[in-house]
């Protein structure tokens, strides 16, 4: 491919993305699908010309799904305010997280051994990929949405991609070393790296929030963000939730007024520091815009349609998100006490994170992806599937004129449901 051919193709693929994103923002309709849509067309008129060479797409899918990562966590954690009174909100994001994360792997691992006969370790290391949600789909399908209910799937997807990775990392620890998965020696080890990480994740923010602010050079943001991979980096080398030190620093970020001390504030321009958040915001969201675009316009470019000629990956695919929406609505509707739950009950695609652990069970030698039962085919089943089911049961939302006002105790004692829809007006009307 000639260079003048790249200089018009890579410019019309941004301005794709786009133009599917405002389409995305005014239907609900996935932006993402449109990408791997794009994708698979392009496969198809490439493969009318005799360039068959696409061994780049096997380092370059995995690149860009990790920066994509990482900036989408950075992303949704600059956006989100931390008080007192979003407390309870930021608990119960964690706790559906990981209940529902731990409910579905417990079930697929179940389904994965017993019905579709895989071995012990091979039927967990596939749940696991399955059950994350995806907050670079999550996220973005919520823009719409009221502030509460956004900022509950912020934190919802964040911490499901957060825990995901790190019950994938220990699972595939315990597993290479021949250890029992569930013990209380490795849990508790598990516990003690989760304290540590934390800790060293308030030093390494605190470090680049005094970088950022002495740094005078208008070129200072990009730097920032490397050290952030950089951190990241290490943090995949010796097997640590990396993603937790992203978190807290974006949290720190736009939290600085309310979680640093009265001493630290005294020699910091808050107003300066609030002009360099602003900037770096804008910086992540661009970054982000344009790492997602090319991360699923190259998976859709990596899928052969011809490798979906059999239905059987269909059926597993539509067999796993049954089980999964299964189990997601149930924890809705049990915390909500409502037969009916919010559109959040359906708030659950599948996506990056999927695709990137799956991409590392390509390296584990007890696993052979060519001659699996559950394969990339059935990754993108469910995929796609996900994301339908989420656009069907957000379908109805329309976006508020006002965002709501909570008083002091409303807001400490947010209901589960959280639908925009309900009004004192249909309790009258039902009565």
């Amino acid at each position: 491919m000639s260079t003048l051919t790249i200089l018009f193709v890579l410019p019309l693929l941004i301005i794709f993305s786009y133009l599917f994103d405002a389409f995305a923002k005014k239907t609900k309709f996935p932006s993402v699908i449109l990408l791997m849509a794009t994708g698979i067309i392009i496969r198809i008129l490439v493969s009318f010309t005799d360039y068959e060479n696409f061994s780049f797409l096997e380092n370059l899918i995995p690149v860009l799904g990790t920066l994509g990562l990482i900036l989408i966590v950075l992303e949704g954690a600059i956006e989100l305010e931390i008080t007192v009174e979003k407390l309870p909100l930021i608990l119960k994001g964690f706790f559906a997280a990981f209940i529902i994360l731990i409910a579905n792997i417990f079930a697929l691992n179940l389904i994965f051994e017993l019905v579709l006969q895989l071995e012990p370790a091979s039927a967990i290391l596939f749940s696991i990929p399955f059950a994350i949600i995806s907050s670079a789909v999550a996220i973005p399908s919520a823009s719409s949405f009221l502030q509460v209910e956004r900022e509950f799937v912020v934190y919802e997807s964040t911490f499901s991609d957060i825990l995901g990775i790190m019950i994938f990392n220990y699972a595939l620890r315990q597993l290479e070393s021949n250890q029992a998965l569930i013990g209380a020696e490795p849990l508790i080890a598990l516990g003690l790296q989760i304290v540590g990480v934390i800790f060293i994740s308030i030093v390494i923010t605190y470090i680049l929030f005094q970088l950022m602010r002495q740094i005078n050079s208008k070129v200072k943001f990009f730097l920032i963000l490397a050290l952030l991979i950089l951190v990241y980096a290490f943090g995949k080398l010796f097997h640590l939730p990396a993603l937790v030190t992203i978190f807290i620093f974006g949290i720190f970020l736009s939290n600085v007024k309310s979680l640093l001390p009265k001493f630290l504030k005294r020699n910091l321009d808050l107003e300066a520091s609030e002009r360099d958040l602003n900037e770096f915001h804008t910086l992540t969201a661009e970054s982000t815009f344009i790492v997602r675009t090319f991360f699923f316009l190259f998976f859709g470019f990596s899928i052969k349609i011809i490798d979906f000629l059999s239905v059987t990956p269909l059926f597993y695919g539509l067999l796993i998100i049954m089980v999964m929406i299964f189990i997601r609505y149930l924890y809705f509707a049990i915390t909500s006490l409502k037969l009916k739950p919010s559109p959040l009950a359906y708030m659950s695609p599948r996506g990056l994170i999927s695709i990137l652990l799956f991409i590392q069970l390509k390296d584990i030698n007890y696993i052979n992806l060519d001659q699996s039962i559950i394969d990339e085919r059935v990754l993108l089943v469910v995929i796609l599937t996900s994301m339908i089911v989420m656009l069907l049961g957000t379908i109805k939302k329309t976006q508020p004129i006002e965002e709501p006002i909570f008083s002091e105790d409303e807001s400490v004692s947010i209901e589960m449901d959280l639908d925009p829809n309900y009004s004192k007006q249909d309790d009258n009307e039902n009565q």
